[in-house]
């Protein structure tokens, strides 16, 4: 997945995806960072620019926006790259040190809609140490 290139599209999807779970709590300064550095390893500052505006122009309503957004996009994906989505979404979300239960609430209702409830959870137990 990390090796394929990525067109306009996934590179929008992907990119809200991280911004809108950011936004849910706050976009702080070192995700703001992240989401620069992700835009500029996938040569996606274009569609960058577009998620900003996308969550922008209803920032209230940003992330059940960007909900029906991606499940239109992200819900045709084969199993394996939506499962790379979700899993990429959580890691990031990690990057504080923690997840709040608005932001885990908030995956597990995309995973939930694209049908990877049982994946998040296997990937939630390895990050924490479960079996």
């Amino acid at each position: 997945m990390k090796n394929d290139p990525m067109t306009s599209e996934e590179k929008k999807a992907y990119l809200l995806l991280k911004s809108v779970i950011f936004h849910y709590h706050g976009l702080d300064e070192k995700e703001r960072q992240n989401l620069q550095e992700t835009a500029q390893e996938i040569d996606g500052l274009e569609e960058l620019k577009w998620a900003n505006e996308f969550i922008a122009k209803d920032y209230f309503n940003s992330f059940d926006r960007a909900r029906e957004y991606l499940n239109d996009i992200i819900g045709d994906y084969p199993l394996e790259k939506r499962v790379f989505y979700i899993d990429m979404v959580w890691k990031s979300n990690s990057l504080k040190g923690y997840v709040t239960e608005l932001e885990a609430t908030a995956m597990l209702k995309l995973a939930r809609d694209w049908n990877v409830e049982a994946e998040l959870m296997e990937i939630v137990k390895k990050i924490s140490g479960g079996s």
